[in-house]
């Protein structure tokens, strides 16, 4: 008997599957308010619905979320979860704190198949791809979580494991659960999707769900691009500016830039002047990254003064430039480091 996956329905899909078992139409609104506002972690929780409706609900359903490998906490808040999918594949989740909201990385693949070389990532080999239901229930197992303790998550980032835009199907599904007013209801503003340029889908998922989006971009130059992500020897640098003078912005919104400074690899002046010529007059903001270190890589992190430097260029030039420092580093949480072929 084929698993139902409730938390990979959309609200559409819940609807017409309690049409076609002869239920009321309020059972839909229900079951989607145990989901997503009462975050329901088995359907045995659902106690309005029918004892019939739930032996059903039960029968076909596997738990509502992952299993918890393993936790970890950071020094500085941050927080990583190994969580165990139904078929005994591992990805991780990083819930990022602060003052005025929490943020939540999730993945989008068990592994990766980019081998970006700055990346531990993409050290493990991609295994498939995420269902729409296990991305969402990464959601609403660490809401839930953070419910309980009195924290909130106002912030979703498509940053774990996994290139998104090479899982566009599920991705989409799970963002438009998401987005849906009368469930998690976080707004296209407070979600971000983080690709290394998957060119052909890059206007495609701005037409369909109108969320943040960020590139992992790193260099403006073909030749330290191929080096740094492989993926720029199919989509190259100019292919990657024209899909993004294409992208359908909204009025007031901008593209987010991810560039990782490296030590004599991408982070001298004249780096960031190409960098300048390259963005021209898109609306563009710039997030610099430290470099985090993992066993076995051999690039270094920029000095702190070139890094000063290198975005007294990009600011000069009118573009928000920030030097985004780095969170979860002692736990394996921080950019570039999720890895879950083991236990944390």
């Amino acid at each position: 008997m084929t698993a139902l996956r409730l938390t990979g329905l959309s609200w559409e899909e819940l609807n017409s599957l309690m049409e076609a078992w002869g239920e009321r139409p309020y059972r839909a609104k229900q079951i989607w308010s145990w989901l997503y506002v009462k975050l329901a972690r088995d359907v045995a929780e659902m106690t309005d619905l029918p004892a019939g409706l739930r032996s059903r609900l039960q029968e076909l359903s596997p738990p509502l979320a992952p299993q918890v490998l393993a936790h970890q906490l950071s020094q500085d808040g941050t927080e990583k979860w190994l969580l165990g999918l139904a078929d005994g594949a591992r990805i991780e989740t990083v819930y990022i704190p602060d003052q005025d909201r929490g943020t939540l990385c999730l993945s989008s693949q068990v592994g990766c198949s980019l081998s970006c070389t700055f990346c531990h990532t993409g050290t493990q080999p991609l295994e498939r791809n995420l269902e729409a239901a296990e991305i969402v229930e990464q959601v609403t197992f660490v809401r839930a979580e953070l419910t309980r303790r009195g924290q909130k998550l106002t912030n979703v980032v498509l940053m774990g494991m996994g290139e998104p835009l090479y899982n566009y199907d599920a991705v989409v599904k799970a963002v438009r659960i998401l987005l849906n007013g009368t469930g998690l209801a976080i707004g296209t503003r407070k979600i971000t999707l983080s690709t290394a340029g998957v060119v052909p889908r890059l206007v495609q998922v701005g037409r369909d769900l109108g969320i943040n989006m960020a590139i992992s971009l790193h260099s403006v130059r073909d030749v330290v691009r191929d080096q740094l992500i492989p993926l720029n020897r199919k989509y190259n640098v100019q292919a990657l500016r024209e899909a993004i003078l294409a992208f359908p912005l909204k009025h007031g919104r901008c593209i987010t830039w991810e560039y990782l400074l490296l030590k004599g690899v991408n982070d001298s002046l004249e780096d960031a002047q190409a960098l300048v010529a390259f963005l021209g007059d898109i609306p563009s903001k710039v997030n610099l990254i430290s470099f985090n270190p993992w066993p076995g890589c051999t690039f270094e992190p920029s000095s702190r003064e070139r890094t000063l430097r290198f975005q007294e260029v990009i600011c000069a030039a009118g573009f928000v430039t920030v030097i985004r420092e780095s969170r979860g580093g002692d736990i394996g949480a921080a950019c570039g480091q999720l890895r879950a072929l083991g236990c944390c």
